[in-house]
């Protein structure tokens, strides 16, 4: 088996192609309002499923979590230490409620959280100083 791309099951799906289209750059590979949205960042698949088009898909009912979403990051890497910072300012600028602002961690990454607007976790970060 191949890791193809991974998704999340959303509430709003215009709010929340937006924000990946246009504070994070992914490419939109399908209409905004189809029930499933494939995005893809860097050759790795995103899929957004609309969780009311879910459940009758599959004919289960789920439990979802609100508010900051605890269960999962997803990861996005920059070039070095002040891209993390830059890249920070820039998505919060955006729109993207920040977490926790830029950090040198003990084993020397550079790193920084924001969520999404449905509260999932995105961590952005480096291990190069310079």
């Amino acid at each position: 088996m191949k890791l193809d791309g991974f998704g999340i099951f959303v509430k709003d799906m215009p709010v929340m192609v937006c924000f990946y289209r246009d504070v994070l750059g992914f490419e939109i590979k399908d209409d905004e309002n189809a029930r499933n949205v494939m995005l893809e960042k860097d050759g790795t698949l995103f899929m957004l499923y609309r969780r009311s088009d879910f459940e009758v898909m599959t004919e289960t009912k789920y439990t979802y979590a609100d508010g900051l979403i605890g269960h999962y990051e997803i990861a996005l890497s920059v070039n070095n230490y002040a891209e993390v910072d830059s890249t920070f300012a820039e998505v919060t600028h955006k729109g993207a409620k920040p977490v926790m602002a830029p950090t040198t961690e003990l084993w020397g990454q550079r790193t920084c959280y924001i969520a999404d607007p449905e509260g999932n976790l995105i961590e952005i970060g480096s291990f190069v100083k310079d």
